[in-house]
């Protein structure tokens, strides 16, 4: 049995902020996150012979549980796709690897079908999987929460992959990079889990 969460007592509120937009954004920028490109279907291309495919470059991908198998991220509200992700069932995020910048910038600044020279294959659901991808989650788009300038989904989990070796592209301070571990494996931090 899990025991009952805690209530906030009705006095207590959040204060108004003591800094600006940009102060947030530099602590922000603190915090190294991975990259990924969210894709999903596009109602109507863009463009005759375009693919029937949506996508864009996140950051803000987060595990929330195991079981079920929910994931989460956000968009813009001032995005131009919203209501594509918004309205669809389904979206594949895919983590991209280290060597996939150009695939990463392509799906944040890019212009018109980006996916014409992406590689990928199709999910079951017949959504983009990018091909070299570190790592890829197949979602029905399960909920949805506006909070702030963003919407946040949470998707559960239908089908994901990963693939072997490979680094991640990390995002932090402004810049793109990677990691590599610290420790040899089975020494340190690894022993005490």
């Amino acid at each position: 049995m899990r025991p009952a969460r805690p209530t906030p007592p009705a006095h207590v509120r959040a204060q108004a902020p003591d800094f600006d937009s940009a102060h947030f954004r530099r602590s922000l920028g603190c915090f190294a996150t991975g990259v990924t490109v969210v894709t999903a279907h596009a109602p109507e291309p863009e463009s005759p012979g375009a693919s029937p495919y949506v996508g864009l470059t996140a950051s803000s991908f987060n595990s929330v549980s195991l079981a079920p198998p929910l994931v989460l991220w956000s968009l813009d509200l001032q995005a131009n796709c919203l209501p594509l992700f918004h309205g669809g069932s389904h979206y594949v995020i895919n983590v991209l690897a280290d060597h996939q910048l150009d695939i990463c910038e392509r799906f944040a600044y890019g212009e018109g079908d980006r996916f014409a020279t992406t590689p990928y294959r199709l999910s079951a659901s017949g959504l983009p999987i990018i091909e070299g991808a570190l790592a890829w989650f197949e979602c029905h788009n399960r909920s949805r929460y506006e909070e702030g300038d963003h919407v946040i989904f949470v998707g559960e989990v239908e089908r994901c992959g990963w693939r072997e070796g490979g680094a991640p592209l990390v995002y932090q301070g402004g810049r793109f990079g990677t990691v590599g571990p610290l420790l040899a494996a089975g020494t340190g931090l690894d022993q005490k889990r």
